[in-house]
């Protein structure tokens, strides 16, 4: 289903963390279209359904997509103000519960949700957290329900792309999209990848989109 991120007009609508947050970013006007992209590939995979969590949702930039697929929306994240993000959204009809917390460690029942969606949040785990993190994702889904997942591609290009916006990507990403793909394949059922491409044909793939359900 394809999806158009919905986003409002000016950063002052949002909730954010200025020293850590991209948002900014996305309203640029050519790497705003890359930041837009790999999270309409990501809202594309959903199914939706009844209830939806996403990890790490910072300022809450998904959930007007969200709040479309799914008629009950939840939030985590590690340092967000969950209150004033949600109160943010509220205000313009959107109603999600937004707790803060570690993906190791979720604090939900079993098979409570239909789908988790994490962008760029993987990346910044190192090989022992997947474990945990997966762990935990397949414990809160539903039979059949579906985890979505965006991490950048890791290639010389990205980490050059990075540095230019003064961004030492060494510093923040601990795996790469193969090592996350194969720990996720350990948990759950590999459905569907997509890669975000700056050239046709593959070339330049900076970033990877997938899609597992648990069976």
């Amino acid at each position: 289903m394809s999806q158009k991120l919905i986003m409002y007009d000016s950063l002052t609508d949002y909730v954010y963390d200025r020293n850590q947050d991209p948002l900014p970013l996305y309203y640029y006007p050519m790497i705003g279209r890359i930041y837009r992209k790999r999270v309409e590939m990501c809202l594309e995979l959903l199914p939706g359904g009844d209830r939806v969590l996403e990890v790490g949702f910072g300022c809450g930039l998904c959930l007007p997509n969200l709040q479309i697929l799914y008629k009950e929306l939840h939030g985590i994240d590690l340092h967000s103000d969950c209150r004033a993000v949600a109160e943010a959204f509220s205000i313009q009809g959107i109603s999600a519960t937004l707790t803060n917390g570690s993906i190791v460690n979720l604090p939900y029942e079993d098979e409570y949700f239909d789908s988790v969606l994490l962008v760029s949040i993987l990346e910044h785990l190192k090989k022992n957290e997947l474990e945990y993190a997966f762990s935990e994702v397949k414990r809160v889904l539903k039979k059949d329900g579906t985890m979505v997942y965006g991490v950048p591609v890791e290639r010389p290009f990205m980490v050059f792309a990075f540095s230019l916006l003064g961004y030492n990507i060494r510093k923040h990403h601990f795996s790469t999209e193969s090592e996350i793909s194969a720990m996720a394949a350990k948990y759950l059922r590999q459905e569907q990848r997509t890669l975000l491409n700056l050239l046709p044909g593959k070339v330049l793939s900076v970033y990877e989109v997938q899609r597992f359900t648990k069976r």
